[in-house]
């Protein structure tokens, strides 16, 4: 029997009946349609939002912390899907009394992806879609790499918040996203994955300081001020989901990355 392997080490089947599947992941919720599978989904939070037109149909249990237990213990999952960094681990915890498969994921890597794609792809029975999904990877993975070999590696300050500032960490998700398109990113080292900087210090050896779209809403506005405040840095508005957002998005999120890094690139050389 076929089993695969989750981000706990544990092993899971395939399952051999109709699922009944719980996300409290957003980019697990979209993977799951991605897959095929959204007849199947009887349960999200409100922050699974992509793709509008199907999760709306879908009910919310509320967030990806503090999520409606007992509601969701009302919908019968056979299986809940859970994310080690966007999950409380004692609200995981409780659910293990009721829920029969309990699916932990940890994606840190882009690469990552295809390990996801299998284990869903495996469990769910959409090994087809999976391995379609896998060739889409690939494809952007190789086209990326090809621009990003062709150009300077460069630093970079992504900023998630503000007052106070909050950057990214080397060994988070976001962080190899970037660097798989030549941009390192600040600090290079650090005990937090999502650090608190002093904007004046940590801009100073950046090319490019990133301005995310998520979890702070960055806006033109925001960009025109820091901008006009430091104007020897190169500010830029970069769309959240497409670097943190994993499983099928992160296939449109290498695409994103590799005409962002054309531009700027362009743009630098002129």
């Amino acid at each position: 029997m076929m089993q695969w392997s989750d981000a706990l080490g544990k092993l899971h089947g395939r399952h051999p009946g109709s699922p009944r599947i719980v996300s409290l992941v957003p980019s697990l919720t979209e993977l799951l349609i991605a897959l095929g599978l959204a007849e199947h989904l009887v349960g999200r939070t409100g922050f699974c939002i992509h793709p509008r037109a199907v999760v709306r149909g879908i009910p919310k249990l509320g967030g990806t912390k503090g999520f409606d237990c007992e509601r969701l213990r009302a919908l019968q999952p056979t299986h809940v899907l859970v994310n080690i960094d966007e999950n409380r681990r004692d609200e995981v915890a409780a659910l293990a009394d009721f829920v029969p498969h309990l699916i932990v994921t940890h994606p840190l890597a882009a690469r990552d992806n295809l390990d996801l794609y299998r284990l869903l792809g495996g469990i769910f029975d959409r090994e087809a879609e999976a391995a379609a999904l896998s060739d889409a990877f690939e494809r952007e993975w190789a086209a990326l790499a090809e621009v990003a070999a062709a150009l300077p590696r460069q630093q970079v300050l992504y900023l998630i918040w503000r007052d106070p500032w909050f950057s990214v960490a080397r060994d988070t998700y976001i962080s190899r996203m970037l660097a798989a398109a030549g941009w390192d990113t600040l600090p290079p080292v650090g005990a937090q994955r999502y650090p608190q900087i002093e904007l004046a210090e940590a801009v100073r050896d950046a090319d490019i300081v990133f301005l995310a779209s998520e979890p702070y809403p960055f806006r033109e506005r925001d960009r025109r001020r820091l901008q006009g405040e430091m104007p020897s840095r190169c500010w830029q508005l970069i769309d959240g989901e497409m670097v943190s957002w994993y499983g099928s998005r992160a296939v449109a999120g290498l695409a994103y990355l590799r005409r962002l890094r054309l531009r700027l690139g362009q743009s630098a050389a002129t």
